[in-house]
């Protein structure tokens, strides 16, 4: 089998970074590029878009940690900055049945009637950010102010976890998906995080109500051997994590797009698009992330034509293939939002493919669109108060956006009135 000329591994940059300029340089060696983790442990990204969509759907690729060779082999070091995403106990880490019984548990509050009788309370605490920011003066920072507590405080309303406990878990939850921090701090970011989740899940089997955690408890009460504690706590994790930091970097990466193309924001505002377009250009564009751990070959597993060896650890490379020209034609590094329209375009894998497709999905779109679409009829002249290329970026290659999104807001539309 073919390997295409890498000279050597690539090293994915601990401390992030924008991707696209490497993604180029490694699409055009090939779809699947080796690369070094921290530790320097070796993997494999998957980066082409026709590769990667039939490496996630592939029956001999596991999620299961024990597929993981490197980890047996005692080659990982406690506080290894991805352990995290390996081991945690939930669906993303589960194969098969297992997996089948944790997604089944958590499905039924993620269907598209279920997250459509979502939008009057998405609606109401996005007009309730945006009252807060037209009461600010000068510039203020967007993503902590508006792209962050909208999709975190959705989250914890579900899960039915306190106010009091929101920031500090965007604190934790952005240590464990840091790919620069340092062992001791991963340790402790990580126990803390379980600490505060199982003491929102004593409270929630001490005092059940309508959320996901006392139906969560409930099934496994019920059920005795449907969902263990450490397979509660770490749904809790997964859904805390991935139920906020995707849905930030989408809204976030879509303002900075938005603001950098306003012939874009121009048509949308005519009618030619949507905001829905808006949202699926970002999902390809500039993707909320970047490389997802971690999937493993059960044997030695040809991929466009490169070997990918048993129980190696393998890293989904979805803004790579947001942007592989193959897939998406010698225009796919532009931000074009009628680009979804097209009758032969090819969907993007943004959100994944196959049995592990983000369950939250649907509410990532929905607090997306609500959340542009409010903000720019309210802010109509909103713009960044840096220059694109002096944003600080997000300390994470599995991370795609920015730490920071300062912006000028200019005078506010009122609420019901319109722009222009």
């Amino acid at each position: 089998m073919a390997t295409p000329p890498f000279e050597a591994p690539h090293r994915l940059n601990p401390s992030g970074g924008c991707p696209h300029a490497d993604n180029a340089r490694l699409l055009a060696l090939g779809a699947v590029a080796p690369v070094e983790l921290p530790g320097g442990i070796e993997g494999m990204a998957v980066l082409g878009h026709d590769a990667l969509r039939e490496f996630l759907q592939h029956p001999e690729v596991a999620k299961d940690v024990r597929h993981f060779k490197a980890l047996h082999e005692g080659r990982i070091a406690p506080g290894w900055p991805l352990l995290t995403f390996a081991t945690v106990r939930g669906m993303t880490t589960a194969d098969g049945a297992d997996h089948r019984r944790l997604r089944s548990l958590v499905s039924r509050a993620f269907t598209p009637r279920r997250v459509d009788g979502l939008r009057p309370r998405v609606e109401e605490l996005t007009d309730a950010l945006l009252d807060g920011l037209a009461a600010a003066d000068g510039v203020v920072d967007l993503r902590q102010r508006f792209a962050l507590p909208l999709p975190m405080g959705v989250i914890c309303e579900l899960l039915g976890v306190d106010e009091r406990f929101r920031d500090r878990l965007h604190r934790l939850s952005n240590q464990v998906v840091a790919t620069d921090i340092g062992p001791e701090a991963a340790l402790a970011a990580n126990r803390e995080l379980v600490a505060v989740l199982g003491e929102t899940a004593m409270s929630r089997a001490a005092h059940p109500g309508d959320d996901l955690t006392s139906a969560l408890i409930a099934a496994r009460d019920e059920g005795g051997d449907r969902l263990g504690q450490e397979e509660l706590i770490g749904t809790m994790v997964l859904l805390i994590v991935a139920g906020h930091e995707t849905t930030l970097n989408l809204i976030t990466n879509a303002v900075r797009a938005l603001c950098a193309h306003r012939d874009q924001l121009a048509l949308v505002r005519s009618g030619a698009a949507s905001w829905a377009d808006v949202v699926e250009e970002i999902l390809r564009w500039d993707s909320p992330v970047s490389y997802f751990p971690f999937r493993y070959p059960v044997r030695d597993l040809d991929v466009d034509g490169t070997t990918i060896p048993a129980g190696t650890p393998v890293l989904a490379g979805y803004s790579a293939a947001g942007r592989d020209r193959a897939a998406h034609g010698p225009d796919a590094d532009r931000f074009d939002v009628t680009r979804p329209a097209r009758a032969d375009a090819v969907r993007h894998l943004s959100l994944g493919h196959g049995a592990h497709y983000c369950l939250g999905a649907p509410l990532a779109r929905l607090e997306a669109t609500v959340a542009l679409e409010r903000l720019f009829a309210r802010f109509p002249d909103l713009e960044l108060a840096l220059p694109e290329q002096d944003l600080p970026r997000h300390a994470s290659f599995v991370g795609n956006s920015v730490r920071e999104l300062p912006v000028r807001l200019s005078a506010p539309v009122p609420p019901g009135g319109t722009a222009g």
